[in-house]
């Protein structure tokens, strides 16, 4: 049945492929028809003269209605049945003019080879015609050079053409006197641009025959060079005025044309390959154009038959055509070695200097050290921080248009001569010459405050933190050595935190080595459970009751026993770890709070505070992993704060969006270490936050007696604005005392407890106040 249904599905293919042949058979007995009659009458007028132009005029019908079957049929493309649009347009006007021709010659009561004006204008319409069909082809040639070259090319033809048709046609027509010169010269310029079509179609083909069948192309241009040469064969019948090459060279043409609409009509609808980059079609035409105008030169000169300064003018025209040419492939051949050298040694995005140019100007650099430069060279390796997050969250668009901004500002942030090149990803080097030690940390410096201005990165608002490594060397030291210190360096300051700069210290290696083993092992952690919660109490100045608890996680190691945060939080940022570590704090935290509340409920902390980083922030997701935390533990959302410090507040950018969310979702937000930063009074005017901490460094102040100016003015503005204060870092009752004069509510620090486990806080929730409250 399946087979049963293909066979009846292809008949329509079949009959037309039947019919397609069937058009090419009907083509090749009107060309043997009117050979036919042409032999005949060969010696003499033997059968009526109209026999002899029956056959041309019929043949043109075939291909218009096969090319016009092609232009309907809608699984070609566009390109593909505009071409056979002006190829059925091409053979109308070759049917027009050959039967315009057999008017001229049967006309009158003699016969007569002449042709009137209509018929030299139907014919050069004709070619016309074909040659703006094969232009409006889609090539893929679109360089000015490729079209220059083509269009010099073309001139070649025509130049070498016209020669010979004058020599070999025309002239030798018009000493014959059986020919008007006007209509000789008119018919002679349509032979030559049959010429010019065939060099057109020997283009096309060469250049990708992308929307035309390949063979349908050999067709028209076997085609086309029949036509032409019957214009050289003219002058054998010029004796019989009966006879006319086009009688039998129209059919043969239309053979050819029908033919080649058979081929593409069996051809792939699909576009064709393209011709691959970088080759010449038909390179060597003009130098075989010069090679056959040379010949004739010479056949005439020694023939003597007065061509001779004809043939010199066009071998000298055609010399400087060639070369011309020449000079524009050679003009762009240089421009491609300059391209091609350049990309070679320069970054395809930035335009800077690459990996391989950057070792051959080091090794440069520090051969010099030993020419009379007083100080050695330093290579300072920049890795931007968290580069990946804004690939994976705003996608690969914004991150090019990071590293664009990035390569501007350290080019303008270096010294003049200094060379900036990029190695790859966000890795940037700065090769220093000729620069103490701490001039390079003084460069270094001034590239990460370059940076530290907001990038707007495609529609993004990003700041920008690298870490800088710097090695020194001196003549005889090794390249690869010299950049593997600054590798080491960068590292460590991306481990010490990031958005910094370190020089290279012998022993850093084994430091950097160490975190980077951390790093592996806090994966491990986080899958196996040995992070866990502890919880600060927040407490009030005013009777010591337990207000709230701030979250830290702990890293239970089963070496090197319970880490504090700083040891490996930095490391969960680097590694991005800290998105998962983040997540179970957060988890944890809220599960923990709402147990609190159904075990001892007013006395439980009023909510529970959970550090977050700009990481976690950039995550699209997040604001929705919040809400769900808070759904699946039962907690009001009030009752949750989270904490962000003003560095991660500043890196923030779009993600602030995600702060709002969450505001708008009832979680309140508060800006930690407040004052530490040169934009803390404008963090308050543009972020979502409800609650600011005082930096411990204003509490230890207070410790020693100095300045209570700063704690209390943060404590006014905070009134003013709206927002509650917490001081961070108590550690003594003197700094307590102080704190409550001063008009503070609510305080943290060793001095009320230090981070404790759950059931620790369970404890203290049934007992008395927590010590040390200013009461």
């Amino acid at each position: 049945m399946r087979d049963g249904k293909l066979r009846v599905m292809s008949r329509p293919l079949q009959h037309r492929a039947r019919a397609a042949g069937g058009a090419t058979l009907a083509s090749a007995v009107l060309a043997a028809f009117a050979v036919s009659v042409f032999a005949v009458n060969l010696s003499g007028p033997r059968t009526p003269l109209v026999l002899l132009w029956l056959a041309a005029p019929v043949s043109v019908v075939i291909p218009v209605l096969a090319a016009a079957r092609i232009t309907r049929a809608a699984r070609f493309p566009a390109p593909t049945r505009r071409f056979w649009r002006h190829l059925a347009t091409c053979a109308a006007l070759a049917g027009i003019g050959v039967a315009s021709n057999a008017r001229d010659a049967l006309g009158s009561d003699t016969a007569s080879q002449d042709l009137s004006p209509v018929t030299v204008a139907t014919y050069s319409s004709a070619v016309l015609t074909l040659l703006w069909g094969l232009w409006r082809l889609p090539l893929g040639t679109t360089s000015r050079g490729d079209r220059m070259r083509i269009g010099m090319d073309a001139g070649t033809v025509l130049v070498a053409a016209t020669v010979f048709m004058w020599h070999y046609q025309t002239r030798p027509l018009l000493e014959a006197g059986n020919y008007r010169a006007p209509s000789l010269i008119a018919a002679s310029f349509t032979l030559v641009l049959e010429l010019l079509a065939v060099f057109a179609i020997a283009k096309v083909a060469l250049s990708g025959h992308r929307f035309v069948a390949r063979g349908a192309l050999h067709l028209f241009a076997a085609g086309m060079v029949a036509g032409a040469l019957s214009g050289f064969l003219q002058r054998l019948i010029v004796d019989k005025p009966h006879l006319g090459l086009s009688q039998i060279t129209v059919p043969l043409v239309m053979i050819c044309a029908t033919a080649a609409a058979r081929r593409q009509w069996q051809a792939s609808t699909a576009p064709g390959r393209r011709c691959p980059a970088g080759t010449r079609p038909s390179s060597n035409l003009p130098y075989l154009a010069v090679a056959a105008v040379d010949t004739l030169l010479l056949v005439t000169i020694f023939t003597d038959d007065g061509d001779e300064r004809l043939a010199a003018v066009a071998a000298v025209a055609l010399t400087a055509l060639v070369v011309w040419r020449q000079i524009t492939v050679f003009r762009e051949n240089a421009r491609l070695v300059a391209r091609l050298d350049h990309n070679a040694t320069h970054d395809a995005l930035t335009q800077l200097p690459n990996r391989a140019l950057f070792n051959e100007t080091l090794a440069a650099a520090l051969s010099s050290t030993a020419a009379g430069h007083r100080h050695g060279v330093s290579v300072a390796l920049v890795d931007l921080d968290d580069f990946k997050t804004v690939n994976d969250t705003l996608g690969h668009a914004a991150g090019d248009a990071l590293l664009l901004a990035v390569a501007q500002r350290l080019v303008s942030a270096v010294r003049p001569g200094d060379v900036v090149a990029r190695l790859g990803g966000d890795e940037f080097v700065v090769i220093l010459d000729d620069v103490t030690p701490a001039g390079a940390e003084q460069v270094a410096r001034r590239m990460i405050a370059a940076l530290g201005e907001p990038v707007v990165a495609d529609g993004h608002e990003l700041l920008v933190r690298a870490s800088i490594g710097i090695a020194g060397g001196r003549s005889g030291d090794d390249a690869g050595d010299l950049l593997r210190r600054a590798d080491i360096a960068m590292y460590a300051a991306k481990h010490g935190g990031g958005s910094s700069c370190l020089s290279y210290t012998d022993g850093m290696a084994g430091a950097v080595a160490g975190s980077a083993a951390l790093g592996a092992q806090l994966r491990q952690a986080v899958d196996n459970g040995e992070l866990f919660v502890e919880y600060q109490p927040i407490v009030s100045l005013d009777n010591g009751r337990m207000t709230a608890v701030e979250a830290l996680v702990r890293w239970a190691h089963p070496t090197r026993g319970t880490l504090p945060p700083a040891e490996f939080i930095p490391v969960a940022e680097r590694t991005g770890l800290i998105v998962a570590v983040g997540e179970l704090v957060l988890r944890e935290a809220c599960r923990q709070l709402a147990r609190w509340s159904a075990e001892h409920g007013q006395l439980a902390p009023a909510a529970v505070n959970v550090n977050v980083s700009a990481r976690q922030l950039a995550e699209p997701s997040f604001a929705d992993r919040v809400a769900a935390a808070l759904t699946e533990t039962g907690l009001a959302p009030h009752r949750l704060t989270l904490e962000i410090t003003e560095s991660t507040a500043v890196a923030l950018g779009d993600a602030v969006a995600h702060l709002e969310a969450l505001r708008r979702l009832g979680v309140r937000v508060a800006l930690d270490d407040f004052g530490t930063d040169q934009s803390s009074l404008t963090l308050l005017q543009n972020l979502p936050v409800d609650e600011i901490k005082l930096d411990r460094s204003f509490v230890q102040r207070l410790a020693s007696g100095r300045a209570e100016a700063m704690p209390a003015a943060v404590l006014a503005l905070a009134r003013v604005v709206g927002l509650d204060v917490v001081a961070e870092g108590v550690e003594v009752p003197e700094q307590a005392q102080q704190l409550a004069t001063l008009g503070y509510r609510t305080a943290q620090g060793y001095h009320f407890a230090r981070p404790m486990p759950a059931d620790a806080v369970d404890r203290l929730l049934t007992a008395a106040p927590v010590a040390g409250a200013s009461t």
